[in-house]
C-alpha cells in the first residue's frame, strides 16, 4: 500500500502527466525515490519551479480519497508496475501511470476491438454500430469505447445485448458518470466488463481529458473501427492514436453526400482498411489472435428481403430512399408521386421497418435487422 500511495502522490502533483511521471521514475528508480529527492536533484531532473514545489510538498487529500474509493467492492487501482496492468497499454508512448478500474480488471488484458464514431449518428449508422458490435462480441472480442453519446454508447449496448463483454474508458474520475444519462449503461458495463480511467477520483469532465481518454481506448485495443465520423470528429483523434500505436484501423465507407461519412472516407484514403462486412475485421485480426467462429450471422447477412412484404409501388418508393437522410421533396422528385402518396407510403414503410424518420423529417433506408430482435427470437 505504501508503494501505491507513492504512485498516487506523485500522479496528483499538478503538471506531472504520464510523460513527466515516466521520466522521473526512470531517472530516480521509483516513485518513492522521486518524492524523497532533494530540491537540487529535482531541479537537475528538469522540473519547473511549480512542479518542483508540488513534489516537495505533495497533497495527501486526493490520495486519501483515491484509497477510500479503492476499498469498495469491485474497485481497483493499478500502477504501471503492477502485473495486472494491461501489456498492450504498457507498450504505447507515455502510458498512464495509474489506472482506476470499476469492474473486472482482468478484462483489460483480453483482446479488444474499439468501436467509436459520431455523437450524432444517422439511423443507418446506429444500426450498423449495433450489429457490428454484437457480431464482434460473439467472436470473443471485447468491445471497447468511450461511453459517449451516439456510436460509443450503441457499441457498448450492442456488445452487452449479445451477451458479450464491454469496456468503457472514462474522461472523468470513476466516482461520476459522464454523460449522466448513461448511468444505467455504465452499471451494465461494470457487471459484464469494466470502466477504466487514468483520472483521480473527483475529477470532473473537461475538454482536454477526452483526447487522453481516446489514446487509452486505442491503446487497449488490437484495432479501432470507426463507424461514422465527420472530418472534425473526435473519433479521428482515436484513429490517429491507433496509427501512432501501430494498431489496426478500420472504417466503414459512406455516401460522398453524407457529412457523417466524410471522416471515414478520409481515413480509407489515408490507408485505413475499408470494412463492408464483419469478416473484413476478422480476416485482418486473425493474423494476430485466434478468434472463435461468430455465434451470430455477420452484419452483411442480416439484410431484409424487401420483396417479401412489399408490393411493386412500395418497392419503387423504397428504392428512392437513400442510405443517407433523404427529404420528402427529393422523394417526390425521384418517384413522381404526389406529396400525399409519398407521406402515406412512407408511414407504411416505417411500420414495416424498411425506413426510419430522423430529425428534420428526413428518411433513411434501413437494410439490417435489429440485432436485439434476432436474439430475442
Amino acid at each position: 500500500m505504501d508503494q501505491l500511495s507513492d504512485w498516487l502522490l506523485l500522479s496528483h502533483v499538478p503538471g506531472i502527466g504520464p510523460a513527466t511521471f515516466g521520466t522521473l521514475v526512470q531517472t530516480f528508480g521509483s516513485a518513492a525515490a522521486v518524492l524523497s529527492a532533494s530540491r537540487e536533484e529535482l531541479r537537475s531532473a528538469g522540473l519547473s519551479s511549480a512542479r518542483l514545489e508540488g513534489v516537495l510538498n505533495p497533497l495527501h487529500e486526493g490520495v486519501e480519497r483515491d484509497l477510500r474509493w479503492a476499498e469498495q467492492p469491485g474497485h481497483t487501482i493499478l500502477t504501471r508496475h503492477d502485473q495486472a496492468y494491461p501489456q498492450r497499454l504498457r507498450e504505447i508512448t507515455h502510458p498512464p501511470a495509474v489506472l482506476y478500474v470499476n469492474g473486472n480488471p482482468s478484462h483489460l488484458a483480453d483482446p479488444q476491438l474499439a468501436i467509436v464514431g459520431s455523437r450524432n449518428p444517422t439511423p443507418i449508422g446506429q444500426e450498423t454500430a449495433r450489429t457490428f458490435a454484437a457480431y464482434i462480441a460473439s467472436t470473443g472480442l471485447i468491445v471497447t469505447s468511450g461511453l459517449a453519446l451516439g456510436i460509443d454508447a450503441i457499441g457498448h449496448q450492442g456488445a452487452l445485448d449479445a451477451g458479450g463483454i464491454s469496456i468503457a474508458v472514462a474522461g472523468t474520475g470513476l466516482d461520476r458518470i459522464y454523460p449522466a444519462r448513461h448511468r444505467k449503461l455504465a452499471h451494465r458495463i461494470v457487471e459484464q466488463g469494466a470502466i477504466v480511467s487514468e483520472f483521480p477520483i473527483g475529477t470532473a469532465p473537461r475538454a482536454e481529458h477526452f483526447p487522453r481518454r481516446n489514446r487509452i481506448i486505442s491503446g487497449l485495443s488490437l484495432g479501432t473501427l470507426i463507424v461514422e465520423a465527420t472530418r472534425r470528429s473526435g473519433s479521428l483523434i482515436t484513429a490517429r492514436y491507433a496509427m501512432e500505436q501501430g494498431r489496426e484501423i478500420f472504417a466503414i465507407p459512406g455516401s460522398i453526400h453524407n457529412p457523417m461519412a466524410r471522416g471515414c472516407n478520409k481515413l480509407i484514403k489515408e490507408g485505413a482498411k475499408l470494412v463492408e462486412v464483419g469478416a473484413d475485421i476478422l480476416e485482418e485480426l486473425s493474423s494476430i489472435i485466434d478468434l472463435k467462429p461468430a455465434a451470430i450471422p455477420p452484419p452483411d447477412t442480416l439484410e431484409k428481403n424487401e420483396a417479401q412484404d412489399l408490393d411493386i409501388e412500395y418497392t419503387r418508393l423504397l428504392n428512392c430512399v437513400g442510405y443517407e437522410p433523404t427529404s420528402i421533396d427529393i422523394l417526390i422528385e425521384r418517384s413522381g408521386l404526389t406529396v400525399e402518396e409519398v407521406s402515406s407510403m412512407l408511414l407504411i414503410l416505417e411500420l414495416k421497418g424498411h425506413a426510419k424518420c430522423s430529425s428534420g423529417g428526413l428518411y433513411t433506408r434501413l437494410t439490417m435487422v435489429d440485432i436485439n430482435e434476432r436474439i430475442r427470437d
